[in-house]
């Protein structure tokens, strides 16, 4: 049986290994020589090990392909090579790593001319990734030999490959003293300036973009180090360098240094803001009780090198680089308000959130530039940019909140679209969640105060919520759309009501409210008890045992039955959880017996199948009989002869139930009326002290199809009515047939 089906072990891999005059293209032809290798398949790894094979797989991963062969085949012996020598086997990485003429052909990649075949490069930085962390010590002395390594890796930085490589140096050096060997050396390679001496308008928007991402890689991979690493005490010279005011003051100066370009602006603003970050999540792991993996202490420095640039960055939100209009579906926008003019509020927001000595500063030169007002101004002006309005949003609450910084908040921005969307995410649920108790403001904060009073007497805060508000409401009157800040504006208006009662400047917010003109406080006072209260009680979630609840696809069909036959109307809520209850009670059920202990299932269901119902209808047993005369006419024998059963056809449906009168539970007797036969059947099983299955017999005589449905009618509004037709069968009243 095992050699019927071929399933033998030799494959025509070891016939090939036989041979003397084999290639190495003949055995990557094989499709189970990767697996074969990662194996260690003795024969193969000599003959991949050999010194004219190891050139040769180099050869394949750092020289370009021949052109005019096939784009499927022109990279398939490259991309196998790339994976032989990363495969992770001791003999091929002692072949790599000892051997300075295996290294030599690597490294010769680096010195071709820009650019870079980007998928070859991925190859050479895949395998000289591997060498770096298995052959730690020999690889890094290499390079740190070559003099213009790090000159050629900055050369093709705009291949996203090179990007790998650096973090590789930085994050994956064991152990811990040559990590900070290596750290040194690269620090006094200047990596970090430059780094930065890239993100200047005069270089290509790649080589900025990959640049600005490197410089944030560095700093979170840096600051996770030292926290993993508490036993080092020798900081990370990389990330004390990019911390240092000299640096963050140079890539300001690029930043605004001749044609202010959006890519340079964007792109300086990341590295900014992830010097900023206060709080990161946790992509992969374990979050801690906040749900944040560490928290870090923003550098004075940094806020130090900001502040005396502010006023480029306020003149930016005033006259952004230009952009054309842009088609939206609301019609076309004339001036768009740009990706510049977005990280410019990002950054504010980031600021106001900050905690550090020179916070201060930067809050007395926001005020004297007066962006709150410029801000608010934005808001209100590009209705529907959300984003936009989330960033306002978040200056606001920053400014009503000073203890930011115990907030749960990443106001970091990466450039990776996933990191953005999650940051949002994370800004939105610490506006949402309510705040712990926050210390009484100290004169130490009266910057801070003086926030607070610009944001109420200069920026108008109150009067511009109120003034929307009211130009919303007339444009809807008017059959006009509501405007997209509308749900930012509320939970705006929220935080200054909920920071005004009980916020760590509630003295403060209550005396700049009372100091505006009675009429505008009068205003203010109604829409808060009013139109503010009412609008939250709208977008407050019910409680699940409030609502009905219906399975999604119930709202695009209507019921067949009246609505006055619905459950809600037949029993109360009380009477439905009595009855549950009451069932429970009935069969002793707990919840340990629903455990997932293997005894207490099987006893579950054994008592189960012990059940014995009682459907005590109280009527003769002839309603089996026309059950059973109803199914057959409906259920029709397949037959060679009928007609197809496949046919289109209409087909009208009589729906007929027995009706139970009335039901008893524990001395209780109450009419079965406007229930559905659901119900009545849930009532039959619930009656009856005994729960035996008792079916009686049924009135055999059936009104016509349309008969009245007397039966569900209460005995008040209709004369009196036969035996058989209270306890024949139901009737239902202008009930139309509908067909499938």
């Amino acid at each position: 049986m095992f050699w019927k089906f071929d399933l033998h072990t030799s494959s025509h891999l070891e016939a090939l290994l036989e041979k003397e005059d084999v290639t190495l293209t003949e055995l990557m032809e094989e499709e189970d020589v990767l697996q074969e290798c990662k194996a260690q398949n003795r024969r193969l790894l000599l003959f991949l090990s050999q010194d004219h094979c190891m050139q040769e797989l180099l050869h394949l991963i750092t020289t370009e392909p021949p052109a005019g062969v096939d784009e499927m085949k022109r990279f398939k012996y490259p991309n196998i090579a790339c994976e032989l020598l990363t495969c992770d086997v001791g003999v091929i990485n002692d072949k790599l790593g000892n051997e300075e003429t295996m290294l030599e052909t690597l490294y010769s990649f680096l010195e071709q001319p820009s650019p870079l075949n980007p998928l070859l490069a991925s190859f050479f930085s895949k395998t000289i990734g591997n060498l770096i962390t298995r052959k730690t010590e020999q690889v890094i002395s290499f390079l740190r030999g070559k003099e213009g390594f790090l000159s050629l890796v900055l050369k093709h930085i705009d291949t996203s490959a090179m990007m790998d490589l650096l973090l590789r140096l930085i994050s994956c050096v064991e152990p811990a003293p040559l990590r900070q060997e290596t750290l040194n050396w690269l620090n006094e390679e200047k990596l970090a300036q430059r780094l930065i001496e890239l993100i200047h308008p005069e270089r290509d928007e790649e080589r900025q973009s990959n640049a600005s991402q490197t410089l944030c890689d560095i700093i979170r991979l840096s600051r996770d180090q030292a926290n993993q690493l508490q036993e080092i005490s020798e900081p990370d010279p990389l990330l004390a360098a990019l911390e240092s005011q000299e640096c963050v003051g140079q890539l300001l100066q690029n930043m605004f240094s001749g044609e202010r370009t959006e890519s340079c602006i964007v792109n300086g603003i990341q590295v900014l803001l992830t010097l900023l970050e206060i709080r990161r999540p946790v992509v992969d792991g374990v979050m801690d009780a906040q749900g944040f993996e560490r928290s870090y202490a923003v550098n004075s420095s940094i806020l130090l090198a900001i502040q005396p640039q502010l006023i480029h960055f306020h003149q930016l939100l005033l006259e952004p680089p230009k952009r054309s209009p842009m088609l939206t579906t609301l019609g076309v926008l004339e001036e768009p308000l740009g990706n510049t003019r977005l990280h410019v509020a990002r950054l504010v927001a980031s600021l106001l959130y900050t905690s550090s000595a020179s916070h201060a500063v930067v809050a007395q030169e926001l005020c004297r530039l007066n962006t709150m007002d410029l801000l608010l101004d934005l808001f209100f002006k590009y209705t529907w940019n959300n984003f936009l309005h989330l960033q306002v949003e978040l200056c606001v609450a920053a400014i009503l909140r000073p203890c930011a910084h115990e907030m749960r908040l990443q106001p970091g921005l990466g450039s990776q679209e996933k990191s953005s969307l999650h940051q949002d995410a994370l800004q939105e649920q610490a506006l949402s969640e309510p705040q712990t108790p926050e210390p009484t403001v100290t004169p130490e904060n009266s910057a801070h105060n003086t926030l607070v009073t610009h944001l109420f007497q200069h920026c108008q805060l109150v009067q511009r919520i109120l003034g929307a508000w009211e130009e919303n409401d007339k444009i809807q009157l008017e059959g006009g759309m509501r405007r997209g800040y509308m749900g930012h504006l509320t939970r705006i208006a929220n935080t200054v009501v909920h920071n005004m009662e009980k916020g760590p400047v509630h003295t403060q917010i209550s005396r700049l409210i009372a100091e505006l003109p009675e009429e505008c406080r009068g205003c203010w006072e109604t829409f808060v008890d009013q139109t503010l209260s009412e609008t939250n009680r709208k977008n407050t979630i019910d409680l699940v045992g409030a609502r009905n609840l219906r399975h999604s696809s119930e709202d695009d069909m209507e019921s067949p039955f009246p609505k006055e036959l619905t459950l809600q109307q037949a029993f109360s809520d009380y009477q439905i959880q009595q009855m549950t209850a009451n069932f429970v009670d009935q069969f002793g059920f707990n919840d340990e017996e629903f455990t997932d202990h293997d005894d207490s299932i099987g006893a579950t269901f054994d008592r189960i199948a012990e059940i014995n119902i009682n459907i005590d209808a109280g009527q003769d047993s002839a309603n089996t009989a026309v059950f059973e005369a109803c199914s057959k006419e409906k259920i029709q024998p397949f037959d060679d002869d009928e007609e197809d059963i496949w046919e289109e056809k209409e087909i009208n449906y009589v729906w007929w139930f027995p009706v139970i009168p009335e039901f008893r539970h524990r001395g209780r007797t109450a009419l079965c009326s406007s229930v559905s036969c659901t119900v009545c059947l849930v009532v039959c099983i619930h009656s009856g002290a005994g729960w035996i299955a008792d079916f009686g017999e049924v009135n055999s005589k059936a009104p016509a199809a349309g008969a009245g449905f007397a039966a569900w009618d209460s005995p008040a509004s209709h004369p009196a009515t036969t035996e058989t037709e209270e306890k024949g069968w139901a009737k239902f009243t202008d009930f139309q047939p509908f067909c499938w």
